[in-house]
């Protein structure tokens, strides 16, 4: 149970392996999303909505944040490996219910950003706002999930 778990400091420095991984995919989907919003909200004020070039860089967004997660999480991983062979991919029943935890707050945004795009699609809003909608949730749901999980790391539930 999550009032069963207690709060456990690693030693100094020393970073688990799932919460390098939550590290490493909070660092690529904030990238990520700032780059894709950098490139699309400024074309707001300049052109049309059936003009706005968002789905190229959509679709680069999220094939790049993944490849940047998986990139740095290996690159940590090694690092760790070689400081702390023992610790470099163990995890225990305090990740899993840390990792419940995140994704029970993530799920809540993607359900949102789903909920979202479904009452654009009723309103028969353009499919830029639509696609718009889906990729906030995704993104929120990362970013928060992951943020809920640092939390429950640092602080404990």
């Amino acid at each position: 149970m999550l009032s069963d778990v207690k709060k456990v400091r690693h030693p100094e420095g020393i970073v688990g392996y799932i919460e390098r991984n939550t590290w490493a995919q909070m660092i690529a989907s904030l990238g990520g999303g700032i780059m894709y919003f950098a490139i699309v909200l400024p074309q707001l004020a300049t052109r049309p909505i059936d003009e706005i070039g968002w789905i190229a860089p959509m679709l680069w967004t999220i094939g790049g944040a993944i490849v940047v997660s998986i990139a740095v999480s290996i690159l940590w991983g090694i690092v760790a490996g070689m400081v702390n062979r023992d610790d470099a991919s163990a995890s225990d029943q305090r990740d899993r219910e840390i990792g419940w935890l995140g994704d029970r707050v993530g799920q809540a945004f993607l359900v949102l950003g789903g909920v979202g795009a479904l009452a654009l699609v009723m309103l028969d809003a353009h499919r830029f706002w639509i696609g718009n909608a889906l990729f906030l949730g995704f993104l929120l749901s990362a970013l928060l999930g992951g943020l809920a999980r640092l939390i429950a790391y640092r602080r404990g539930f």
